[in-house]
């Protein structure tokens, strides 16, 4: 009998307690009271919190925001700062390289005129030279010129023409 007795209390139990219906209403109260507790605790303390912290996050964003457009404002600035002070000095080296050519270009010049004169001054000497050295060989190629036609007239004729008549021929004849 003790084998019917485990096997009827066994048929009689219920397989989960959570669907007896026998106890559907204390499950059905303790689930409101629960639900209602959790509604209370959530209300009451958990979502304060979460909003403060949801206030101060935005808020936080909002002022990080601000900053940022701030500090982009005077990355701003800066650039344009930069980009003017940069100009500045390009125009500034410019200014610099062309008082440079400028002053180069005087120099150049005074050297140029500097050199123009030596060079007009020994084209001047050299000139003079050369008048000399021209005058000193018509010079000699006159006498050489009268030396060899005395000869050759002493030598052909000698004694019938004098030395004033060659000379005066061998002038004529230089002269042109």
């Amino acid at each position: 009998m003790a084998t019917e007795t485990t096997g009827e209390v066994a048929a009689e139990a219920p397989g989960m307690p959570q669907l007896d219906f026998s106890t559907f209403p204390n499950q059905i109260f303790w689930l409101v009271v629960t639900l209602i507790v959790i509604y209370f605790v959530l209300s009451r303390i958990a979502l304060p919190r979460i909003g403060s912290v949801l206030a101060e996050r935005s808020g936080t964003i909002t002022n990080d925001i601000a900053a940022a457009e701030e500090l982009k404002q005077k990355a701003v600035e800066a650039e344009e700062a930069y980009n003017k002070a940069l100009a500045d000095a390009r125009s500034e080296a410019a200014k610099i390289v062309a008082d440079t050519k400028a002053e180069i270009q005087v120099d150049v010049d005074k050297a140029i005129a500097e050199a123009d004169a030596e060079i007009s001054a020994r084209a001047a000497e050299g000139e003079k030279a050369i008048a000399a050295i021209r005058d000193n060989a018509q010079k000699d190629a006159a006498t050489v010129a009268k030396d060899i036609a005395k000869d050759i007239v002493a030598a052909v004729a000698p004694g019938k023409i004098d030395a004033k008549s060659i000379t005066a021929a061998v002038t004529a004849k230089m002269k042109g």
